[in-house]
């Protein structure tokens, strides 16, 4: 099976977003991000943002910055989890909606995984999959996990990362990532 440019190139983007929603970037990480160049486009803008916000900041600052907002002493400040944004609880019917999905097309749990799969990072991880073909699926299985598990609260989620009064670099990540999902939205629609 072939993918085309425009596929590896999402599913690099998910990917991206993806590691970067499960842990905070390392030194060696941190100066690839450093490298990365945009255009005028606003990926390409916010790619360049991303770039600047990893060149200015160090391997302690974000650990700390993705500590506060994801993690916490109790919990951190943002909940990044599908059932959280659309219930207000987790492990709601949404995960248990999805775990469906993933158990259909053959996706099972990684043992010693902590997070359900509705998380952010694992649902985006599924999706620079699905994208890549790297996991075999049925056409349209990524465009049904985008509509109906990521597309009714992701932009939302992002929209408060770029807006959280604890992040400076993951307020670049919730740019990036909210511009994503709307190029990711757009383009669902034209398709058929």
């Amino acid at each position: 099976m072939t993918i085309d440019e425009v596929d590896l190139a999402r599913a690099q983007e998910y990917s991206l977003l993806s590691t970067l929603l499960a842990r905070s970037p390392d030194a060696p990480f941190r100066r690839r991000l450093a490298d990365l160049r945009g255009d005028l486009s606003p990926l390409g803008l916010a790619h360049s943002a991303l770039a600047k916000a990893a060149a200015r900041t160090d391997a302690d600052i974000t650990a700390r910055e993705h500590f506060t907002l994801f993690v916490g002493l109790g919990r951190g400040e943002l909940l990044p989890y599908a059932s959280y944004y659309l219930t207000g609880f987790l492990h709601g019917r949404p995960l248990a909606s999805l775990r469906q999905v993933l158990q259909r097309i053959g996706i099972e749990r990684v043992d010693g995984q902590a997070e359900p799969e509705d998380h952010a990072a694992i649902l985006l991880e599924i999706m620079a999959g699905l994208a890549g073909g790297k996991i075999a699926a049925p056409t349209g299985t990524d465009r049904e996990i985008f509509d109906n598990h990521l597309s009714p609260w992701i932009s939302r989620f992002f929209s408060d990362l770029e807006k959280s009064a604890s992040a400076d670099f993951y307020a670049v990540v919730g740019t990036l990532g909210r511009t994503f999902m709307e190029i990711e939205t757009k383009g669902f629609q034209l398709s058929p």
